[in-house]
Parts: C-alpha cells; sequence; structure tokens
C-alpha cells in the first residue's frame, strides 16, 4: 500500500458528479452547478471550515471548464508571487480565450498588500480568482477585492454525506474495495470527523491500516477511539485539529482557567494561528461569557484586536497572552447572550408588531396628526433622568428578557433597575 498516495488523495473528485455535500450550491440547478453548465464563472470566494472541499470544488471548475490552474497558498506566498502568478496567466490566455483561474488556499492570512496587488488582474479578467478561507471574508478580504468576487458558504459535511463517502470508498477506491468491512457503530466516526471529508478519511485510513490485509475490517465506537487516542498525529496529520483547540481555549476562559487558556493559546502561537483570529475569538468571549459582569473586558479584548495589527508576531503573543489572563479571571456573566436569544425567539414568534404610537418619530404634519410620538415623555425632563412609560409593543407589556446574574456588577444593576422600575 505504500506505493499508492493517501486515502484522502486518493479519493479526490474529478468532477461535480461525484462531488459529495454543498448541494445548495453545486446541487443540479444551484448557483454554482449553472455557471460550471454555462461555462461562465465569475470571480468567488469559498468560505467554510476546513475538510468541506474548497480546494477540490476550485480544481474540479477548472477542470470542467478546461482552464488553466494556477495555485497559491497564502500561507508562503508574497507580492512576488502573485504578481508571476499573474503575469503567468497573462501569457497563457490567447486572444479571446477563457481567463485561466488562480487559486489562494487560505486568502485571508493575505496582507492588504498582496491582496492590492490582484485587483487589477480580477478587474481587467486577466484571471479568474477562486479564493478559500475559513474566516469570514468581511473581515479578512478588502473591499476593492470583495466587490469583485461573489462569496459563497460552504457548510460542513452531513452524515448522510460522510455515509456517501465511506460507501465510496470501499465500492471504488483501488486499496480498500477488495477488503471485507463491517460498520458496526458509526457514532464515533461521525463525531470525530466532525462533518470534515478529510479528517474522515484520515480516520478510516488509520482504522483500516490497523488491521492485517487478509482480516475483515471491523468498526466500532471502541476501536475508533482507541486508535485515534493512540495515533494522534496521524488522525490530525495535516493540522487539523484547528477547531477543536479553539474550542477548549474558549472553554477554558469560560471555565476560570487561566492556566489552561494560556496553554490552549501556546498551542495556536507554535502552530502558526493567525493572531488576529485568536484576538476575534476573545471579543466574542468577553462579550458572551464575561459580559455584564466585567464590561471592560469587551474594551481590552476590542483595543487588543487593534493592537495587534500594529505589532504583528512576535510580540503579539504577549498582548494575546494579557487579555486571555484576563478574560479567564474575570468574573462570567451570560446575561447578554441569554437576553438577546430570548429577544429573537419572541420576534421569531411574535412577527412584527406595530412600534406603539409614542415611540414613533413624527417627521411630517400628518405624522403628528395621527398622534405620532404624541404621548412620549423625555426622561430628562423628570427627576433622576426617568419616567417610568412603556417600551414595548402593547402585545408583550411587562415581558423580561434581560435578567441581571449573580455577581457584584450585576447586582448594582439590578438594585437599580429595581429602584427605577420596581418589581416589574
Amino acid at each position: 500500500m505504500s506505493g499508492y498516495p493517501p486515502l484522502a488523495e486518493r479519493m479526490r473528485p474529478q468532477n461535480l458528479e461525484h462531488y459529495i455535500g454543498q448541494k445548495h450550491l453545486v446541487g443540479e440547478g444551484a448557483v454554482l452547478y449553472q455557471m460550471v453548465s454555462s461555462g461562465r464563472i465569475s470571480s468567488i470566494i469559498l468560505w467554510g471550515p476546513p475538510g468541506v472541499g474548497k480546494t477540490t470544488l476550485a480544481r474540479i471548475i477548472a477542470n470542467q471548464l478546461e482552464r488553466p490552474f494556477y495555485t497559491l497558498s497564502a500561507v508562503n506566498s508574497g507580492v512576488k508571487d502573485v504578481r508571476e502568478a499573474i503575469e503567468k496567466a497573462r501569457k497563457a490566455r490567447f486572444f479571446n480565450s477563457a481567463s485561466p483561474i488562480l487559486f489562494i488556499d487560505e486568502i485571508h492570512r493575505f496582507s492588504k498588500s498582496q491582496q492590492d496587488s490582484l485587483l487589477g488582474a480580477v478587474e481587467e479578467g486577466v484571471v479568474t480568482l477562486v479564493g478559500a478561507t475559513t474566516e469570514n471574508p468581511s473581515f479578512e478580504v478588502i473591499s476593492p477585492l470583495l466587490s469583485r468576487c461573489q462569496v459563497y458558504v460552504l457548510k460542513p459535511l452531513e452524515n448522510e454525506d460522510l455515509m456517501v463517502l465511506f460507501h465510496r470508498i470501499f465500492s471504488e477506491d483501488v486499496v480498500l474495495k477488495h477488503r471485507p468491512v463491517k460498520l458496526k457503530e458509526e457514532e464515533a466516526l461521525f463525531r470525530f470527523a466532525g462533518g470534515d471529508a478529510r479528517k474522515f478519511l484520515n480516520i478510516i485510513e488509520l482504522i483500516t491500516n490497523a488491521f492485517n490485509e487478509d482480516e475483515e475490517i471491523v468498526i466500532t465506537n471502541e476501536n475508533i477511539t482507541r486508535q485515534l487516542q493512540q495515533n494522534p498525529a496521524q488522525y490530525d496529520k495535516n493540522g487539523e485539529m484547528h477547531y477543536d483547540i479553539i474550542s477548549a481555549f474558549i472553554k477554558s476562559i469560560r471555565g476560570s482557567d487561566p492556566d489552561a487558556a494560556v496553554y490552549w493559546l501556546a498551542r495556536m502561537v507554535e502552530g502558526g494561528e493567525d493572531p488576529k483570529f485568536i484576538a476575534r475569538r476573545l471579543i466574542i468571549s468577553a462579550s458572551e461569557d464575561v459580559g455584564l459582569a466585567n464590561p471592560n473586558a469587551l474594551l481590552l479584548a476590542t483595543n487588543a484586536f487593534e493592537a495587534i495589527k500594529m505589532v504583528g508576531w512576535p510580540e503579539a503573543r504577549i498582548i494575546l497572552s494579557e487579555v486571555t489572563i484576563y478574560l479567564a479571571t474575570s468574573p462570567k456573566s451570560n446575561s447578554a447572550y441569554m437576553a438577546i436569544n430570548q429577544a429573537q425567539e419572541v420576534v421569531r414568534n411574535t412577527g412584527n408588531l406595530p412600534v406603539p404610537l409614542h415611540l414613533r418619530n413624527a417627521p411630517t404634519k400628518l405624522m403628528k396628526k395621527m398622534d405620532y410620538g404624541k404621548q412620549y415623555k423625555y426622561p430628562h425632563s423628570y427627576e433622576n433622568n426617568f419616567i417610568a412609560q412603556d417600551y414595548l409593543p402593547d402585545q408583550l407589556k411587562n415581558t423580561n428578557l434581560f435578567t441581571p446574574q449573580n455577581n457584584p456588577q450585576e447586582s448594582k444593576i439590578e438594585e437599580r433597575m429595581n429602584k427605577l422600575w420596581g418589581k416589574k
């Protein structure tokens, strides 16, 4: 078997017919299916987690459209590499032929100057850009480039998609199609894969390698768990623990364990993680997990995001460490998170309730005549800058959405609210 490439490479589909998942994009009649069928593709950015087929989809598009395909990785490519790739594409294009496809993996790691160097070629049609990113392109891709691309979101694969892949492995793969296999349990297989096809394929390869070639491959939750615990490097040889580690990082902060939090931070730093990715997660944690128990946490996390853009590696690790420890040691509250969740649920259940007349704006005479804003009481005209009046739609009077939690900061908030509103 050593003469064969890894299973993930052997099973890489070559056309849309064999592409698994993302039916909302490549299913018959879907947007990318239509583009490929018509022979015309615009510049696009594929946004989704690892292992969902972004690179594979880019290659399939180029293959089916019979376009030259140039690829760059943002991790190890500079402006010079971008310009060289564009020049190659320019020379490879003849007369009115369709533009070559330039695929940039992890485009979110490109600096502003690198992205700027793409603009002219994309705008002139020298290349059709296909970018892949695990990060929200709204934050990471410059506006001029983003405006020239369509963004398509790829989702983690469903268990049903992974089962299709499983059956295809043991019916089509040159190595495994002759091996007897019994899938007795699949829960651990799906759980460890987490919707990531690459992880799924790596797990299958790891499990099958544990059996002799003349043995039946028996897949159970127990042997999957045992093999993955014994072979963590093999399981994750392509560095796909990205989401597992950030999950452990955030949960350690939420659990007020600064030692664990800074350990997981170090794992990300040593692994070459994008510092802005970490900083954004700290901002989310500051609002979701620390919240009103320490409002300064959000200010510190936001300032850290700006600071690391000015400083960069390696000093950015100190800034991230400071904020990580600060959040982990802060009192915790998710009252703001719970309040917006409850408010959204109320909106979904009650629809577009009318705004009470006294809260409406009245910029015209007609609106004033209809009593828009007539009964509104201006709080600053009253003692303590407060006057009790209804602010919710009539159907939701006295609905409670925000509940202060048990910490010193929110106890003060609760005391003030009770003084103003009583026990409403």
